[in-house]
């Protein structure tokens, strides 16, 4: 058992109340089969158990929130099931979306802020450098790790509610500093700078980063140094979505990586990968299913996973022209980069153009697509991850300007000169 300090056995004891025992029971178990030697202070969450999957996920939501539990700390909401904007997106049976409802109403009735982001740290909530929280969804993890710099381990959903209930988590895994020091080196300075520079190229170096190098850390040297926070969080969402990536380290880029040796603590590397771009091929072309890469038609289009900061939505704009999609082109954002949109009055200037914006969830965790059609084109690495498995539909992956220009000709326009 970890030890637990005064505070935390009365917590346990139901000194809070019941919803916080409740908490505090799970995350002791948990610290224990993790082999946690006690818990931690954690400064803030992100709660991904908000997602419907199920009515198990509502009724435990809304015990805690009748038993009268309330967030120690500040937390953030993942996405729904449910456009609370845009109601008519989603196609969910009615007794199915009662229950996502309901879901979400608990979670704001125990003080979480209804941010409905899977990209919280672009909504901002951003803790310190070196700061212990308690975050869930997979690609919010590795940029709070990677970008941030501050410390938390992959919270899996209601562990994540747990611990802000509490305000407290086991001390282990990445809340380590000994565990954050990269053994890993992949040295990319063989590769073409024309394909660096392509915002194309980030997801794919993530996807190739999740199946190669597992849980380890590993610390990518000779990319440009200040690398835009969008392509970030575009390597660290493909990368996360093999499930294993928690924390990644780019030389000149992120905060725990201001040189080589300070993100392999003085030590030499247990392995170093010299990477060329024939060796990120195969990961590209995973990112497609066989049926998509065999040519079928394209029947519509999807960005956003994670979700659509205002610089990308500011590129997208400068892509489209001022021309018209005749492909459903779907754009999956925060309702507070909604806000922006709004101010510019870039939302019926968007809308316009054939842009479907949607928003508090993303076509992958609830049915929004159209039931039949073709291929599904994205320059989402996470997209491209998810959709076969989430919905049955085949992927096609490529860049945003090839998602672009295939939604306007309403063919596929797929420039892969760079991949050559």
């Amino acid at each position: 058992m970890p030890q637990l300090d005064r505070s935390d056995q009365a917590m346990l004891d139901g000194s809070a109340g019941p919803a916080v025992a409740m908490a505090m029971r799970i995350v002791v178990e948990t610290a224990r089969m993790l082999g946690a030697d006690r818990l931690i202070d954690v400064a803030s969450a992100h709660i991904d158990g908000c997602l419907y999957h199920g009515d198990s996920g509502t009724l435990f939501a809304e015990r805690l929130a009748g038993d009268g539990g309330r967030v120690r700390i500040p937390s953030s909401l993942n996405v729904g099931a449910l456009d609370l904007l845009h109601p008519d997106r989603v196609r969910l049976a009615p007794e199915r979306a009662a229950m996502a409802r309901r879901m979400m109403d608990a979670y704001v009735m125990l003080g979480c802020q209804p941010s409905w982001t899977c990209a919280p740290y672009q909504a901002g909530h951003r803790p310190a450098l070196g700061q212990d929280v308690a975050w869930g969804e997979s690609n919010a993890v590795v940029f709070c790790n990677s970008v941030l710099g501050a410390r938390t381990n992959r919270y899996g959903d209601f562990l994540d509610i747990c611990a802000a209930l509490t305000g407290r988590a086991p001390r282990t895994g990445l809340h380590l500093p000994e565990n954050r020091l990269a053994t890993l080196l992949v040295d990319t300075s063989a590769l073409p700078p024309a394909l660096v520079a392509e915002d194309a190229f980030y997801p794919v170096l993530g996807a190739w980063l999740g199946s190669e190098v597992g849980e380890a850390v590993a610390v990518l040297d000779g990319l440009p140094p200040g690398l835009a926070e969008d392509r970030l969080k575009a390597l660290g969402a493909a990368a996360a979505s093999t499930g294993a990536v928690g924390l990644f380290h780019a030389v000149g880029s992120t905060p725990e990586a201001p040189d080589l040796a300070t993100a392999l603590g003085g030590r030499p590397p247990r392995e170093t990968i010299r990477l060329t771009a024939a060796m990120l091929v195969p990961a590209r072309d995973r990112l497609s299913t066989s049926r998509a890469a065999e040519g079928a038609a394209i029947g519509a289009v999807a960005v956003g996973s994670p979700h659509f900061s205002i610089d990308e939505f500011t590129l997208l704009r400068h892509r489209l022209a001022g021309r018209r999609c005749v492909l459903p082109f779907y754009a999956c954002t925060g309702r507070h980069v909604m806000d922006v949109l709004d101010r510019r009055g870039w939302t019926a200037e968007l809308e316009a153009m054939g842009i479907i914006l949607v928003a508090d969830t993303c076509i992958v965790v609830t049915p929004i697509l159209p039931e039949k059609f073709g291929i599904l084109l994205t320059n989402s690495g996470k997209f491209a991850h998810y959709t076969t498995g989430n919905t049955g539909y085949d992927v096609l992956y490529g860049s945003l300007s090839d998602c672009v220009e295939t939604a306007i000709a309403g063919r596929l326009v797929r420039d892969q000169a760079l991949w050559r």
